[in-house]
């Protein structure tokens, strides 16, 4: 008899949430709000560089950790904009940021090892933690202090086994954009009790209102314990093309590479002229793609403030409104499969992301078309109109 290995029965069957429900049916006028991808094509000149790096027979083998030209234009942006000053040594081309974590957390999270998620966490770094024999440990943080990174709630977390910290900025799903005060608390934590700080920062660009993104890597202490992670994902619609790439300490690099080069050997040759183009392209291509989100988001945030029993707060980055549903006194996932069956729109359930998103949805605007938007504000505004003129009926017969 054949045996898997330890590595994946030990771990986790975290599910794919409401995605996974909505593929299981057929024939139905679905729209996805649960799935976190762009909605826009990839900008024309970037898909031209990749074709045309494929034309002058850009085909083969390259450097393991990505071309040099790549790198370079990378290495300006991360000083340009991240406040990050590092060689291009330093930088890996992985393949999407996904590759990038899942590099990181193999490289530095030894079995027994505790690595600590923010909650409302994503859902995918626990797989990677627990293949890695990692044990994820969850330090919530408060709702009603609209998911404030509190040090006070974070440190009682860390023991003697605690190895790195998770941190997605912009967060998935709540929308915040993390303050200075709050990723200096963070990083106090992390010199203090000599621990590494894994940053997903692959929202970094699409940012509302006057937020501000800053890299943790960039305040006094922490280039040496931090990774940064970075996607053309989500800021160029590119999805698909599956490239990001890192930024690691000196002492880091050689780890990584010994990861990502058994893993992929490298990051396809030709895509990675597409993201070349994407770097050094005209910003206002970039400025275009988050104005269509900040649209989208200023459609469904008053939206979903006029429906009742839903309050929901503004969110200063990302692709995700986090509305709270506490009022309408049912748990979230009963709430999200309702909606599925109910009227064709796919969301998810807070919960999804740990106990501490309980009470809230999360709903992706940057996936659709404003008309695909309007008609799902339009059918959960009728749900949630019923509910309400149900519960008042059932309140006058009693």
């Amino acid at each position: 008899m054949h045996h898997l290995a330890r590595r994946i029965t030990a771990t986790s069957k975290k599910s794919f949430g409401m995605y996974g429900r909505a593929a299981a049916l057929t024939g139905r006028d679905l729209i996805h709000m649960e799935l976190g991808r762009p909605h826009a094509d990839t900008p024309p000149h970037i898909k031209q560089a990749a074709i045309d790096a494929i034309r002058a027979g850009k085909v083969h083998y390259s450097d393991l950790a990505g071309v040099a030209p790549l790198r370079e234009a990378l290495k300006g942006k991360l000083a340009r904009r991240n406040g990050l000053e590092v060689s291009p040594g330093q930088i890996i081309v992985t393949n999407g940021l996904t590759h990038g974590s899942f590099a990181a957390i193999m490289a530095f999270v030894d079995p027994g090892d505790e690595v600590i998620l923010l909650e409302p966490y994503y859902p995918q770094h626990i797989g990677k933690i627990e293949l890695a024999g990692g044990t994820v440990v969850m330090a919530p943080l408060d709702a009603a202090d609209n998911f404030r990174i509190n040090p006070a709630l974070i440190e009682p977390k860390i023991t003697a086994r605690t190895k790195m910290i998770v941190l997605i900025n912009p967060c998935n799903p709540t929308g915040r954009v993390y303050t200075r005060p709050e990723l200096q608390g963070l990083a106090d934590l992390a010199i203090r009790h000599d621990l590494l700080v894994l940053a997903d920062e692959v929202y970094e660009d699409i940012l509302f209102d006057g937020a501000r993104h800053l890299s943790i890597a960039s305040l006094p202490g922490m280039a040496e314990r931090t990774v940064s992670l970075f996607a053309f994902t989500k800021s160029y619609a590119m999805d698909g093309w599956r490239i990001g790439y890192m930024a690691a300490p000196d002492w880091a690099v050689g780890a990584l590479l010994k990861i990502t080069a058994n893993d992929v050997t490298h990051v396809n040759t030709f895509v990675q002229d597409g993201a070349l183009a994407a770097v050094t392209g005209d910003p206002a291509v970039l400025e275009g793609l988050i104005a269509e989100d900040r649209m989208k988001r200023d459609i469904v945030v008053p939206r979903l403030n006029q429906m009742p029993g839903i309050t929901c707060a503004w969110p200063q980055g990302t692709i995700y409104a986090f509305p709270d549903i506490t009022a309408t006194g049912m748990a979230s996932q009963d709430l999200a499969e309702r909606l599925l069956e109910e009227t064709g729109v796919v969301v998810e359930a807070g919960s999804f992301y740990g106990p501490a998103g309980e009470g809230h949805l999360r709903l992706c605007f940057g996936s659709l078309s404003a008309e695909e938007i309007t008609e799902a504000m339009d059918r959960l505004q009728r749900f949630f109109g019923g509910l309400e003129s149900r519960a008042g009926k059932t309140a006058a017969a009693l």
